[in-house]
């Protein structure tokens, strides 16, 4: 229902929305008890128990901005701050600033017991802090963990769910000290990856809010966590959920974080695990901040040595030490549980119940392609060899010793097997290495173009994702399976879930300097510092990693920012299609859509330039009108350097920019052409000063509908 109401006469809001539901359904004990949420702190709105024929007649009532089913979307799931060029001693500088910094993670709860959240040498909380803690007989917050709330509409728990804010899954305790855990030494997965863990912001202060289950994230309970956390007083939102594109006000993530926005709170979330199929990517709204996945230069790999004295190299993440130093291998092929009907061609997979547990009891079975590994296990396996795996830049956990081959050593293990009388094999335990290698997005990471708005350029910007040690929960195992006995307090997992978060740390460290800031501002000043990726790696380009990988520290100190407020975004939706009806509703305020005040995907003051057509072979020009603002040295004078491909003709008018004041703006234009093809036309803008370097892509590509 938009923004809070101006006036709302002698009812408070969950009042209204009660009389409200009454008129819909006509009973006053009934629209009590159908209501679910009152959203009320932050927006205006509910969740509630309705039916088909109640929905329709409630989205046609006065004052109703849109009515949607409650979904469930999923979740997107030490070395890597290193990688990025983001020091040890960067962060310890700034403990003062960092401590009034806090950060609300939307995610499945927390493990306060964990080394990466102990408070000791924190103060109280901040005074701007008004959450509260739902503190239980196993959960209480402290001066790192300052807040805590737990969210589950339908009540629904399933056998391993704890109702409190603590952490059962592991994925809440990862994602929050990636952002702001504490500098804890010798933090390691059985030895692997041993180092500092630390979040990118060790010294502020953590908000939680656990909206997620073992069954996933109700769309409901999302609302109702941004409702409270941008009333709460946290400085940013991190939120690593989702489901597909949809309409921004369909959407409950891209709802919340437009509210949160106006009230100064940037939401960084997570691009999705979709990829690499194109438009793929989720929250794409403008006012979030995007955030795809690249790796990094810590490599993972798990040998796998055969009785002919042959050794491959495979991806999984194995922390077994093998107790012999060989053991009988059998291709899952020649072990078919017949009694249940399956020949060699199904057990070949090692599907679950395919294997003949007499055949496979004891040994290491060859599987002909990936899978969770619970067949082998099942079957009574020692270990499995995966083949036909070419994804070897992520390390996936299994509940047994497994390694993940390529399809061409996968064949040389058959190869051997089916030529050797008592064949045999080992697998040994994951070894970890830095190789140096550059960043690139990953596979998984979903891809734009942005299905609902192709002209804005989405994913924005990427962090790292792959092979990434934080701190988990030890109400969980290593991979949560039946089976596995491991619990620890630092566990190693991969996905845009990972990379959210790294970039949530890098907004509040900018947010610490600059407190005046908007929600764009810092958005932007993280975008035109990215580090560049190269296309050799991602022939999507833009489409796969944005303006590239955070870069911290020069973010601090970006020049010049694409700026943005509530206004501008209402501009960009009216040039949507939205009504003024439904903006009036967002916004509270008269102002309505006219041909005046609609503006084009182009002329929002966006950080990126995107050019996209429906068709190969369609000639496109596009100007685009943008505004910087100096937050650099007052007296500066920035120059336009352009680089782009012939088929790519770029014009900025003016070509040079002088400001004499901090925090003066300047308005320029850029003229794109092309002749779109069925790959990303890639360019650059460069505005620079001598000593800052306003970096910004240009991209032209095929769009497409969903």
């Amino acid at each position: 229902m938009g923004d809070r109401p101006k006036s709302q006469g002698s009812l408070t809001l969950p009042e209204l929305h009660i009389n409200l539901l009454r008129r819909i359904i006509g009973s006053a004990r009934v629209a009590s008890d159908s209501l679910i949420y009152s959203y009320h702190r932050s927006f205006n709105g509910f969740a509630a128990r309705l039916t088909q024929a109640e929905h329709l007649k409630l989205s046609a009532y006065e004052g109703v901005v849109s009515v949607f089913p409650n979904k469930i979307v999923k979740l997107h799931t030490t070395r890597s701050w290193d990688f990025i060029g983001y020091p040890k001693n960067a962060s310890t500088s700034t403990r003062r600033q960092q401590s009034n910094m806090i950060i609300g993670m939307l995610d499945t709860g927390i493990w306060p017991e964990s080394q990466s959240f102990d408070a000791s040498g924190y103060g109280p909380p901040p005074k701007k802090w008004k959450g509260r803690c739902q503190s239980s007989s196993n959960f209480t917050c402290n001066n790192k963990i300052i807040g805590a709330r737990y969210y589950n509409a339908e009540g629904d728990y399933g056998p391993d769910d704890i109702p409190s804010p603590r952490d059962s899954e592991g994925h809440g305790s990862h994602t929050a000290s990636t952002a702001a855990g504490n500098f804890v030494t010798s933090a390691n997965l059985y030895g692997i990856a041993n180092g500092t863990a630390r979040g990118g912001v060790p010294a502020a202060r953590i908000a939680i809010y656990k909206i997620c289950w073992s069954f996933g994230c109700s769309n409901a309970d999302i609302l109702k966590a941004f409702d409270d956390a941008c009333a709460d007083g946290v400085d940013i939102i991190s939120l690593s959920v989702g489901g597909g594109p949809m309409d921004y006000f369909r959407d409950p993530i891209a709802i919340g974080a437009f509210h949160c926005m106006k009230k100064g709170i940037l939401t960084s979330n997570s691009a999705g695990n979709d990829g690499p199929a194109p438009g793929s990517v989720a929250n794409g709204s403008p006012w979030s901040l995007t955030v795809a996945a690249n790796t990094i230069d810590r490599k993972l790999t798990t040998n796998v040595k055969l009785g002919n004295g042959k050794t491959y190299n495979g991806s999984a993440l194995n922390t077994f030490q093998p107790k012999k130093p060989t053991y009988p291998l059998i291709y899952g092929g020649d072990a078919p549980n017949k009694t249940a009907g399956y020949d060699g061609n199904v057990s070949k997979y090692c599907y679950s119940d395919s294997l003949d547990k007499n055949l496979v009891q004891g040994k290491i079975v060859y599987c002909v392609a990936a899978s969770q590994g619970d067949g082998a296990l099942a079957a009574g396996a020692v270990g499995a060899i995966m083949g036909n795996n070419e994804q070897g830049d992520v390390a996936f956990s299994f509940s047994l010793p497994i390694s993940l081959l390529n399809e061409t050593d996968g064949n040389d293990v058959v190869k051997y097997s089916n030529s050797t009388s008592g064949p045999t094999a080992v697998i040994s335990k994951t070894v970890d290495y830095l190789d140096g290698s550059p960043a690139y997005a990953v596979y998984f990471s979903s891809r734009g173009p942005n299905t609902i708005t192709p002209d804005i350029l989405k994913p924005d910007l990427t962090g790292p994702g792959v092979n990434i040690l934080a701190a988990w929960s030890k109400a969980t195992t290593v991979t949560g399976d039946p089976g596995d006995k491991r619990v620890v307090p630092y566990n190693i997992i991969s996905g845009t879930s990972m990379s959210c978060p790294h970039v949530s740390g890098a907004a509040a460290y900018v947010k610490s300097f600059h407190r005046t800031w908007s929600p764009a501002a810092i958005k932007s000043a993280l975008m035109t510092t990215a580090q560049p990726l190269s296309a050799k790696y991602n022939p999507e380009a833009e489409l796969a990693y944005g303006t590239g990988q955070i870069d911290p520290i020069k973010a601090a100190d970006p020049g010049l920012v694409y700026d943005a407020t509530e206004k501008d975004y209402i501009r960009f939706l009216c040039g949507q299609g939205y009504s003024t009806k439904q903006l009036q509703l967002v916004t509270r305020d008269p102002s309505a859509c006219s041909a005046a005040t609609n503006g084009t995907a182009w002329d929002l003051n966006y950080p990126t330039f995107a050019l996209s057509a429906t068709r190969s072979g369609a000639s496109v020009t596009r100007v685009f009108h943008r505004t910087v603002t100096n937050v650099g040295s007052a007296n500066a004078t920035y120059k336009a350097m352009v680089k782009a491909p012939a088929n790519l003709k770029v014009r900025v008018n003016p070509s040079v920019l002088s400001f004499k004041t901090i925090g003066e703006k300047k308005p320029f234009a850029l003229t794109v052409s092309t002749v779109v093809k069925n790959y990303t036309i890639s360019g650059i803008l460069i505005w620079s000063d001598g000593k800052h370097m306003v970096r910004s892509p240009i991209a032209a590509f095929m769009s497409f509908s969903e």
